[in-house]
């Protein structure tokens, strides 16, 4: 008996002692936007946790590794390496496509699998390499904006971009005068500023309004974007505002306060989901980190769902690639992930308006 209990001890202690299995999350944790980084690992940290309560891999914990890229390509190009070395298997970001540009390069060469929850740039779209990404295009965005804005009689919009997030924000310009052009009309103004605690945002409205728009969309995070609406409103009162997806955080409605009411701008999400699924996960978010989950909470934990499920499913010899491939559709919060063979998908998003502190979907 004493032997058979020593070997049942020695055989539980194999068990429960084995290796976790690594997981990398890189994102802007500290950057001027983070509030899409830090909503995003309390995504993933939550998938994580759920997995590992629910016994892991066979009994194989999930170690989550969390990097900062700081909006730096010093930092992120530091952390990508960081994420090698510890051989995460997955790694879970970046959040922004100028940063994408230098970390992709890193794990990509050291063949790890990557999954974006939130970059748009065509510059990683129909590429077969080891990165996947779960949102839409910047040409599928940028469409819709220029669809909306047309709907409601504006044809001169003037744009501000944020060149400290140049991948992502010269494509969707570009992909934004593309669809206006193909409608007829051009931009009234192209006004490029670099995002710090020094821009002078009455200056950036200035030169906006100087050539007579008839609205105002901004490209650039949440912070930028109340900044540049408080101007907007100082200078412009009337004119109809609109931002980019980038900015459709928490952080948006909480630091711009009535000065964003009305502005028009994009979800990836349904907030007012009343699914089952959704409003469990909702409770689950709240319970653990007290707050509401917001777009890239949703993205990142979808993006979890799609590396952890294939980490279940993946079969001897296989990469983990070849088993996310495999194993689609996965069933996401709100929508089915379906990727093709580059590692594309398709989202639906929702056009939105701020009401009363709120985000309200327009009806279609």
């Amino acid at each position: 008996m004493i032997l058979l209990l020593t070997v049942a001890g020695v055989l539980l202690s194999g068990c429960t002692n084995k290796e976790p299995i690594k997981i990398g999350f890189i994102g802007g944790l500290t950057d001027r936007n983070s509030d899409n980084g830090q909503a995003g690992l309390n995504g993933v940290t939550l998938a994580v946790e759920q997995f590992n309560r629910q016994g892991g891999l066979n009994g194989q914990m999930v170690e989550l590794l969390a990097k900062d890229d700081a909006q730096s390509p010093e930092k992120a190009q530091q952390s990508s390496h960081e994420l090698v070395a510890a051989k995460a298997e997955a790694v879970i970001g970046p959040f922004t496509s100028g940063m994408a540009k230098v970390i992709v390069p890193v794990t990509g060469q050291a063949g790890v699998f990557q999954i974006s929850p939130t970059i748009t740039s065509m510059d990683f779209y129909g590429k077969d390499d080891n990165l996947f990404r779960i949102n839409r295009t910047t040409r599928d965005y940028a469409e819709d904006y220029a669809k909306t804005l047309l709907s409601q009689g504006l044809q001169r919009t003037a744009v501000a971009y944020d060149t400290r997030n140049l991948n992502f924000t010269t494509s969707w310009l570009k992909e934004f005068r593309t669809a206006e052009q193909a409608a007829g009309h051009t931009l009234a103004a192209e006004i490029p500023y670099a995002s710090s605690d020094e821009t002078d945002f009455a200056e950036v409205v200035r030169l906006m309004l100087a050539s007579k728009p008839d609205s105002l969309v901004f490209i650039s995070g949440a912070l930028d974007v109340a900044r540049l609406a408080q101007q907007a409103r100082k200078q412009a009162p009337k004119l109809p505002i609109a931002a980019a997806e980038w900015a459709a955080t928490e952080q948006l409605i909480e630091l711009g306060g009535e000065v964003v009411e009305g502005l028009l701008i994009m979800q990836n999400y349904d907030r007012d989901d009343q699914s089952q699924r959704y409003r469990d996960f909702a409770e689950a978010f709240y319970k653990r980190f007290q707050r509401q989950p917001g777009y890239s909470t949703v993205a990142a934990y979808d993006a979890a769902t799609v590396v952890l499920s294939s980490l279940k499913n993946r079969q001897r010899g296989e990469t983990l690639k070849q088993a996310a491939l495999r194993s689609g559709p996965f069933q996401g919060l709100q929508q089915t992930i379906v990727f093709d063979a580059n590692g594309d998908t398709r989202r639906k998003a929702f056009m939105t308006t701020i009401q009363n502190g709120r985000y309200v979907r327009l009806k279609d």
